[in-house]
């Protein structure tokens, strides 16, 4: 899944040590111009060719990423592997000039049935190209439970961390599903996906915007 979207938006900027916060006026309104993205790279068992897109927001604010075949399952005919699957995207982000970005907050939806005993987790992390720091945060849903599920990311504004100005970096996010049959019955299947009822998923983040330094 490659070539170059139009995107409106920014990622949960969980990178409280990715790298240094840079001097630059902070503003609310994103940039005129819109960001581009590229997919460098869509890797994953949650994610196999075809199945992941992304899609951006009109007002430069949000992008979704969409899934039609993540799931995870655990317990009864599962297969033994299936308990964890994942995704990792590698975006190829095209400031408008004169601005940078941190991601905001990040929201993940799904579906899961769990089994009295069963467990299941969301997990997802974020880093730019280079650092050698990731963030990470879990979200956890115990069994019994047989609803959506819906878990988010959050940073405050004087916690972003912000992608370095005049320098392309390559931005990360991992997300992964684990499920954990634990103590319910062997013989009943438990799952849990990152999926819409009409089998999509969306997974927004929103973005932060300043202007950087000027030379």
């Amino acid at each position: 899944m490659a070539g170059a979207l139009l995107l409106g938006g920014a990622v949960a900027a969980l990178f409280g040590t990715a790298l240094p916060a840079h001097d630059a006026t902070a503003i609310l309104q994103p940039p005129p111009d819109k960001i581009v993205i590229e997919v460098a790279t869509v890797n994953g068992s949650g994610c196999p060719l075809g199945t992941a897109a992304i899609a951006v927001s009109e007002d430069n604010t949000a992008f979704t990423v969409t899934y039609s075949d993540y799931i995870a399952k655990a317990g009864g005919n599962a297969d033994p592997t299936a308990f964890r699957r994942n995704c990792q995207l590698n975006l190829v982000v095209h400031v408008p000039q004169g601005f940078t970005y941190a991601i905001a907050s990040a929201d993940y939806r799904g579906y899961a049935s769990l089994q009295a005993g069963a467990k299941g987790t969301e997990k997802a992390s974020y880093y730019f190209q280079g650092s050698p720091n990731t963030a990470s945060i879990s979200h956890e849903f115990k069994g019994a439970y047989n609803d959506n599920w819906q878990a988010t990311d959050t940073t405050d504004w004087a916690q972003l961390v912000w992608a370095p100005c005049g320098v392309q970096r390559n931005f990360n996010i991992n997300t992964e599903l684990r499920l954990d049959a634990g103590t319910s019955d062997p013989t009943k299947t438990s799952f849990m996906t990152m999926d819409s009822t009409d089998g999509d998923i969306s997974t927004i983040y929103h973005l932060a915007w300043k202007e950087c330094p000027r030379a």
